[in-house]
């Protein structure tokens, strides 16, 4: 019969917590948001199968949505927030730190 001492019980715990530890941190990391490209592919990959297209037509299909070419087409309308930040976006180049800020915040406040 073996007897277990002190020393080989805080290693065993210690070996045990470490493993936990490790698992906790895969668990902890933010899943990555799709790139522009990754999600242009989804939608035109979507887009092409919903309209049936198969074969070379297909591929004619995909080449061109993922230029940009018909994406336009099938990607929704830009909202009016969506405007003014890429307006506001436009007219703050130049600006920094606290004054871009303070020119954001009027800039996409008003109406």
């Amino acid at each position: 019969m073996t007897r277990l001492t002190p020393i080989s019980l805080i290693a065993g715990a210690m070996l045990a917590l470490a493993s936990l530890g490790a698992h906790a941190a895969d668990d902890a990391k933010p899943k990555k948001e799709p790139t522009a490209q990754q999600q242009r592919m989804k939608t035109c990959n979507a887009d092409a199968k919903a309209t049936g297209k198969k074969g070379d037509e297909r591929k004619a299909f995909m080449s061109s949505c993922l230029k940009g070419e018909t994406a336009a087409a099938s990607a929704p309308a830009m909202t009016d927030q969506q405007a003014k930040m890429k307006t506001c976006n436009a007219d703050a180049k130049g600006k920094t730190g606290d004054a871009r800020k303070a020119f954001m915040k009027d800039c996409l406040s008003a109406k």
